[in-house]
């Protein structure tokens, strides 16, 4: 199948697209950096030219309330248009466990809009709500350092590596459409502290881990169950012990 992988140059993305070509798709990675906008609409009509299926994994450059809401709206509805124009059958989306949990959240509440723009579009689609990846740890303890301490709320947590996202996502796209969600995660569940007190140990880090109840998550106060799936959820196979091995390795 010809595969169109919007952010197709991305973290995701860029393994989607050669986890695709390994099985025999024809998958084609569309960015700025490649000549597609979606932003603008620049070369979309030519990308998905005899394309069976668009996985957009794309990303707002900008996190703030109202850029990262107008990109989703903007880009989506440009894209869904431009599928619909080129006959399109199925749409693949990855969005984030939780969504609908924290739309207090700018972000979740622009990715909660544009799932509202592709269940209303009338082409198939399937949505991948995923976890936090392994590879975005080092951020989130960024962000919730204050005055040199990392503050973490004592909730659940169950992070993926990008590769079992890439194999999730690519998996769905070459399926049937859902007309609905999966939830995918990590094999395994941590405590939130817990988990970034061995992860932090583990990168030489000498910050301290603080419990904080109140530690806001990129603005939002986090439940018990926030950021983890509920039943039935898909789960990688890679622990984030061997990611970071691997990555060190690399």
């Amino acid at each position: 199948m010809k595969i169109v992988v919007i952010g197709g140059t991305g973290l995701i993305g860029s393994k989607l697209v050669k986890k695709l070509g390994e099985h025999g798709h024809e998958a084609v990675a569309a960015a700025p950096n490649t000549g597609v906008n979606t932003l603008t609409g620049e070369g979309l009509a030519e990308v998905l030219k005899g394309a069976q299926v668009v996985i957009d994994v794309s990303n707002s450059p900008s996190f703030e309330r109202e850029a990262v809401m107008k990109f989703f709206q903007t880009s989506t509805g440009n894209l869904l248009a431009a599928e619909a124009a080129a006959g399109v059958g199925h749409h693949v989306a990855v969005s984030i466990v939780g969504t609908e949990r924290m739309p207090e959240n700018g972000y979740f509440a622009a990715k909660i809009a544009q799932e509202k723009l592709i269940e209303k579009s009338g082409i198939p689609f399937s949505l991948v709500h995923s976890t936090q990846f392994f590879e975005f740890a080092r951020g989130i303890a960024d962000e919730g350092t204050i005055d040199g301490k990392v503050h973490i709320a004592p909730v659940l947590f169950q992070p993926i590596a990008g590769d079992d996202v890439a194999q999730a996502v690519g998996r769905t796209a070459v399926g049937t459409p859902l007309n609905g969600r999966i939830e995918i995660a990590g094999p395994t569940q941590y405590k939130m502290d817990e988990f970034f007190r061995k992860a932090l140990a583990a990168w030489g880090d000498t910050r301290e881990v603080v419990v904080d109840p109140q530690a806001r998550y990129f603005g939002s106060v986090l439940g018990e169950r926030s950021l983890v799936p509920g039943d039935g959820a898909q789960l990688g196979t890679i622990t984030y012990k061997d990611w970071l091995d691997q990555s060190n390795a690399k």
